[in-house]
């Protein structure tokens, strides 16, 4: 009866034994749950970007033409200065460039009513003439509030013919009794081509949608959903300079540049309180900021090749790491290390990323055991925490993420080489130098940030 009993303890001793062996070996930790952040924004220093505005002459030309046409000047009453007058545009307005000045030749149809004569004992008449003529205007140019300021002068008057009239049977010249009309004319003349240049050259529209096009953010890189954006603050002017039939002024634009990686960034400038100021110099300098994206899953799969073919032993007890996920909790970085060995499971560990410049890698500090894994490790395989363990794995958890900052360096340059938002601007830079500047965690990468210096260039032609 003792041998039966025996030959059935011994399979269920064996079972016993195994299950416990299983138990003992086999790890049962508490995955640690990522946190939720999903967009990372870093806005740098203040920026000064270069706006060189150049207007033809022959652009406004046109713009002044489309704008004045026909009827341009109409007195309608007779009795107060014996005259009416009404003149037209009769051919396209012409503009030139004269000693920093803009000349306009304004060729004119007239049609006078000369009321001429005495009003003694009626001995009066009025006569209908029409006239030919060119009027000759000088205009000084200058800027202000998003405006080109013109005043203008009437120069010359100059007549294809000499009205005459016929008193007694003889031709009297008439241009006498034009002339006080005619100089009433010339200063109503000269506003209204005033009014209609200013109104031409107005390009506030035209620099807000410009602003408003390279404000717009750009998708840098797609992949890792990475966004480079400018945010105005102010826009600074200086003196038009009028030369070679070109009006030309620097526009200067105050802003802040941003760096994002997630979802697209909302438009934040109001541009109905954007201020224009006028300066005499212009500063050009352009601090920005470019992201190197890391995903997690790249760098998870660069540190398991790290720890391909490494055993960490404490005396007849060893593990091998198998596979390595990396996530983001609570601005650190957790650290999943699959192993197999005299234990097997899943060990969390957590550290603080930190930046190495000299060979540009990734590695983390101040590494230690989740609470969690820490108590799990207490019960089962206290070997682990030996400090000198998690020193080795804290020396393979590194990694470089040169290639992700040269591909951020990359990514910028094409904006910065004749980069055209809309037809007629163009935008050029310089990028002199290149830095690590910071360090970011969002739910799916390690964003390092590269500061930049250099220069900008944002060139409006035409309006």
């Amino acid at each position: 009866m003792k041998f039966k009993i025996a030959q059935i303890s011994i399979p269920i001793l064996v079972v016993i034994l195994l299950a416990g062996c299983k138990t003992q070996n086999t790890l049962n930790t508490t995955k640690p749950a990522a946190s939720k952040e999903t967009s990372i924004a870093y806005t740098t220093a203040t920026s000064f970007v270069m706006m060189p505005l150049e207007i033809q002459l022959k652009d406004v030309e046109k713009l002044l033409n489309s704008n004045v046409n026909g009827l341009i000047y109409n007195d309608s009453i007779l009795e107060d200065d014996k005259t009416e007058m009404k003149i037209w545009k009769q051919a396209p307005i012409l503009l030139t460039e004269s000693n920093g000045k803009v000349k306009s030749v304004v060729p004119l149809k007239i049609w006078a009513k000369i009321k001429y004569g005495t009003d003694f004992m009626g001995l009066n008449d009025t006569r209908e003439f029409n006239l030919n003529g060119k009027v000759t205007l000088n205009s000084d140019v200058r800027m202000s509030n998003w405006k080109l300021q013109v005043k203008s002068v009437v120069e010359d008057v100059v007549w294809q013919e000499s009205p005459t009239v016929m008193v007694a049977g003889k031709q009297v010249y008439i241009t006498y009794l034009i002339n006080p009309a005619v100089k009433m004319f010339k200063s109503k003349l000269a506003t209204k081509i005033d009014d209609a240049l200013n109104k031409v050259t107005d390009f506030k529209h035209q620099v807000v949608d410009v602003l408003k096009k390279i404000s717009e953010p750009m998708e840098i890189s797609p992949a890792y959903e990475s966004w480079f954006s400018i945010n105005p603050i102010e826009l600074y002017s200086t003196e038009a300079v009028l030369s070679h039939n070109k009006i030309k002024m620097d526009l200067g634009l105050k802003c802040s540049m941003q760096t994002l990686v997630g979802n697209k960034p909302n438009a934040k400038t109001n541009w109905d309180q954007l201020v224009m100021k006028a300066v005499t110099k212009m500063p050009n300098q352009v601090q920005a900021t470019v992201a190197g994206v890391s995903t997690y899953e790249n760098a998870s799969r660069i540190i398991t090749k790290n720890f391909k073919g490494q055993t960490f032993a404490s005396g007849s007890k060893k593990v091998t790491i198998e596979n390595v996920a990396l996530w983001e909790r609570d601005k650190k970085i957790i650290v999943e290390l699959e192993v197999s060995g005299t234990v097997a499971g899943k060990i969390y560990l957590s550290g603080v990323p930190k930046y190495a410049a000299e060979n540009q890698e990734i590695y983390f500090e101040n590494m230690e055991y989740v609470l969690d894994t820490k108590g799990v490790l207490t019960k089962t395989a206290n070997w682990l925490l030996s400090g000198v363990i998690l020193k080795k794995i804290q020396e393979n958890c590194r990694y470089s993420i040169a290639e992700n900052l040269n591909e951020a360096k990359k990514n910028i340059v094409p904006y910065m080489n004749d980069y055209s938002p809309m037809p007629g601007v163009f935008v050029n830079g310089k990028l002199q130098e290149f830095s690590f500047d910071k360090m970011e965690l969002s739910n799916n990468a390690i964003i390092t940030f590269l500061k930049l210096n250099g220069t900008l260039e944002v060139k409006i032609n035409g309006i």
